[in-house]
């Protein structure tokens, strides 16, 4: 399950309920990876209490709660790497996630901040690198603009294949994009 930037309570009062239903319908997942800037305790216990064997939360630049700047999880032979994104200027540039992602040593890197959701390969040193965005869970309005359309993603990862659904709250209806992806696992 990937998500993040909810903003509660500054620029959001609640997670959609269509968004809770198809999270709590998809549980029990193997990680969540959250990108960060919940803003609240509240929050952080609502996505600690959804059923996960592990939880990937990492410190956005609004956030003030006791958490990492940023996580690695390895499932199966890929390594993920979770980070906010404020770590890379300007917001959003894949080029600068790719080299971070490089640094970190992972297959994947999940980050957020721009609150507009993406999937893309990149190379970089030789080595292929997936980058996601899952976007805003509340769809609120990013420093730098954003999609203003609430997203998320939930993924599975069979071997090295991934398929990704991308779920966006668009007016009021539930719409998904499906991905199949060849991640580039090197573990």
């Amino acid at each position: 399950l990937f998500m993040g930037d909810t903003h509660i309570p500054t620029r959001a009062r609640r997670v959609p309920p269509q968004f809770l239903k198809v999270i709590e319908e998809n549980e029990p997942y193997d990680a969540i990876f959250f990108t960060g800037d919940l803003e609240s305790g509240e929050v952080l216990e609502w996505v600690n209490s959804i059923k996960a064997r592990k939880h990937c939360i990492v410190e956005g630049n609004m956030d003030y709660l006791p958490l990492p700047q940023f996580c690695i999880v390895e499932l199966g032979d890929c390594k993920i790497g979770v980070i906010h994104g404020h770590q890379v200027y300007p917001r959003g540039d894949k080029k600068r996630l790719g080299v971070l992602a490089s640094r970190l040593d992972v297959d994947v890197l999940v980050n957020g901040h721009t609150h507009s959701p993406f999937v893309e390969a990149r190379v970089i040193n030789g080595k292929s690198i997936l980058l996601l965005n899952p976007g805003s869970l509340t769809g609120v309005w990013g420093g730098g603009g954003g999609s203003l359309i609430p997203s998320m993603m939930i993924g599975v990862l069979e071997a090295r294949s991934l398929k990704l659904d991308h779920f966006e709250l668009y007016k009021g209806s539930l719409r998904r994009r499906i991905f199949n992806i060849e991640l580039p696992c090197t573990s």
